[in-house]
């Protein structure tokens, strides 16, 4: 009686497993057709630039976002107008300390739709340090692509150490402050 209940459940559980695979995709982004904006702000202007990613993948069950993570390599951070001293500055230890924190991740945690919009919830980790961040997005979906287009989002860096000029942590800048929140704005491709 005992065998005869085990084999059930082994088939209960195989069969299960045939019928998830038909609404479950998990594939890996392609990682030179993504993009990831990011824009900083101070009293007198702003900065803006890309930074890329080195892996990620997307997990999706019936057209719905379900899990993913990406992978970022910081020492990609790129700036618009081709500054290498700003791009060096944003890799030293003043703000992303890129030596010893080559990546920063995000780990899709759950994902809901309002509005016509995804509401996309997961954690980011920039500098060893881990917060719950989330954005709105569109996902399309063709037979071969899947995209994921965030709107503009902000992140605050003080929440990640990230200190320079930061009001968060000096009181004494007058308006020579850096912002903490900046810009992200995410394009992601998946090929099928």
């Amino acid at each position: 009686m005992k065998k005869v209940g085990i084999l059930v459940v082994a088939i209960a559980f195989i069969s299960m497993s045939f019928v998830n695979s038909e609404v479950l995709f998990e594939n890996n982004v392609d990682v030179s057709s993504s993009t990831i904006n990011w824009k900083g702000y101070k009293p007198t202007g702003s900065h803006n630039g890309t930074i890329s990613l080195v892996s990620g993948e997307l997990e999706m069950e019936e057209g719905i976002i379900i899990g993913g993570s990406f992978t970022v390599d910081m020492s990609t951070i790129k700036d618009a107008d081709g500054s290498a001293k700003l791009e060096g500055h944003l890799k030293s230890e003043d703000f992303f300390e890129v030596e010893t924190f080559p990546t920063s991740t995000f780990e899709i945690t759950s994902s809901a739709i309002e509005d016509e919009k995804t509401m996309v919830t997961g954690d980011l980790t920039i500098k060893g340090i881990t917060k719950q961040v989330t954005f709105p997005a569109v996902v399309s979906e063709t037979e071969e692509v899947v995209t994921l287009t965030s709107e503009t989002f902000q992140i605050n860096r003080a929440d990640f150490n990230v200190k320079y000029k930061s009001k968060s942590f000096f009181n004494d800048l007058k308006d020579k402050f850096v912002n903490d929140e900046f810009d992200l704005q995410v394009n992601i491709v998946v090929k099928k």
